[in-house]
């Protein structure tokens, strides 16, 4: 388990430092960013409301024996937000991601993170609180997402907006540092690897996996010459 504290905030960031970070071209893209909010949790903090469909691994390429879609028993110490789309959205209802969305006219990459954060979470965060980015990675939907790593504080007030989100979850960093995790599975549709972390009852794709892969690689282990942007998202998530 990893620790909240000023240990952790400081090895974050200096392994963000010391990493080269790649940057994708936006001609003809979008561009978005995302938070992973770096925040502590207990043990008991986790409670899933979420309501699993007939097949809720339809779809999910590779080994899916035992899995049930449910987030359970994965928050406790320094853990990271990770959000459950609201039901109600256009594109990707339902699924996993980090909160983030499009840049505005004239924002940067942390100002969007910032902000999306406030309008989806409620959480009020400023430059302050940011350790460092992260590789970019070009979505099959059109968009370049920015990687923006976030220090919340202690006991902070989450409120999601239900429009958005239908779930927010504090899942433990620890999680992202399993012996089985990553899992790379190949499909017919791609000559480039398909990346699953396992987490819980479940199996988080690119690019949300993508991203946290390269947090665990970068800024946990000090691996600070991996990439991900090689890494294939499955079919189900390239519109």
């Amino acid at each position: 388990m990893f620790s909240f504290d000023d240990n952790l905030r400081e090895q974050i960031t200096t392994n963000l430092a010391a990493h080269q970070r790649s940057t994708q071209s936006l001609e003809g893209l979008r561009h978005a960013a995302v938070a992973i909010v770096i925040i502590d949790s207990q043990a008991d903090d986790h409670h899933d409301p979420y309501e699993p469909s007939e097949n809720p691994m339809r779809g999910v390429p590779g080994d899916i024996t035992g899995l049930d879609g449910r987030m359970r028993g994965v928050s406790g110490g320094a853990s990271f937000l990770l959000c459950r789309r609201a039901a109600r959205m256009n594109r990707h209802a339902g699924q996993w991601a980090l909160p983030g969305g499009r840049l505005d006219d004239g924002e940067t990459p942390i100002d969007a993170a910032l902000r999306e954060l406030e309008e989806e979470l409620g959480l009020r965060l400023t430059h302050h609180n940011v350790l460092g980015l992260l590789d970019d990675y070009t979505t099959r939907s059109g968009f370049v997402m920015t990687p923006v790593v976030i220090w919340a504080g202690e006991n902070m007030s989450i409120t999601p907006d239900p429009n958005e989100v239908a779930h927010v979850y504090r899942i433990g960093l620890r999680e992202l540092c399993r012996s089985d995790s990553p899992r790379f599975v190949t499909i017919p549709e791609s000559e480039r690897p398909v990346v699953q972390i396992p987490l819980s009852g479940d199996l988080i794709h690119a690019p949300t996996g993508a991203v946290l892969l390269q947090m665990r690689w970068v800024a946990l282990e000090g691996r600070i010459n991996e990439r991900v942007d090689h890494l294939e998202q499955p079919v189900f998530a390239w519109q």
